[in-house]
């Protein structure tokens, strides 16, 4: 009889030891991860004007702030400052303008856990986009905002206490309206495909 008592206290006690262990490391680990990346803009260049028009791909730096409110569902808000873009046009052929976009990204991820050092995720979120410095040698001009989804897929590496490698592939859609001489003539969807390499910190 004391024997089971005994066992059954250690049993539970070791089950205590083990919750307090794991929400000790969770708390650890902190709440908050940014990151900073090197992005590579590959855009789609789906225009329905007749112009031939598509804008040049390019690298960017990106910003990234995520919170955790859990150990698997973290939000992220994805930065960078605005850039510009050159508009070529395959019918006049030759560059015939540019822009300059500020495109901030909201997602909702779900992180994977029980990998190790390996920490993949995928989410799901919002774009907008906001375009200004529309230049252009032809009556050209663009809309200014743009909404649209963004899917996102990737994965931390732990390189060091809190300090994670990055892997973040993101689709996002964003198209604005092409009007000439006023008169809308169809849409550029630049819809890019973001590919991101860069370094985290936990906190």
């Amino acid at each position: 009889m004391k024997t089971n008592l005994f066992n059954r206290a250690a049993y539970w006690l070791a089950v205590a030891g083990g919750v307090a262990l794991s929400c000790n490391a969770q708390a650890a680990d902190g709440p908050w991860l940014v990151r900073v990346r090197a992005v590579h803009l590959a855009s789609a260049n789906t225009d329905s004007t007749g112009l031939g028009l598509s804008i040049n791909n390019k690298w960017i730096p990106e910003v990234d702030i995520s919170y955790f409110m859990s150990p698997q569902i973290a939000t992220e808000l994805i930065l960078t400052y605005p850039q510009s873009q050159t508009v070529h046009s395959s019918v006049v052929g030759g560059d015939i303008g540019t822009f300059k976009h500020l495109p901030p990204t909201l997602t909702v991820q779900y992180h994977f856990t029980g990998h190790g050092a390996f920490k993949p995720y995928v989410g799901a979120g919002v774009n907008y986009t906001r375009i200004s410095n529309v230049s252009f040698g032809l009556p050209v001009t663009l809309s200014k905002d743009s909404f649209g989804l963004a899917l996102q897929a990737g994965v931390d590496y732990e390189i060091g206490k809190n300090t994670y490698l990055n892997l973040d592939l993101k689709k996002v859609q964003i198209k604005t309206d092409v009007n000439v001489s006023g008169t809308k003539v169809g849409e550029l969807k630049v819809d890019p495909l973001l590919i991101g390499l860069g370094i985290g910190w936990r906190f």
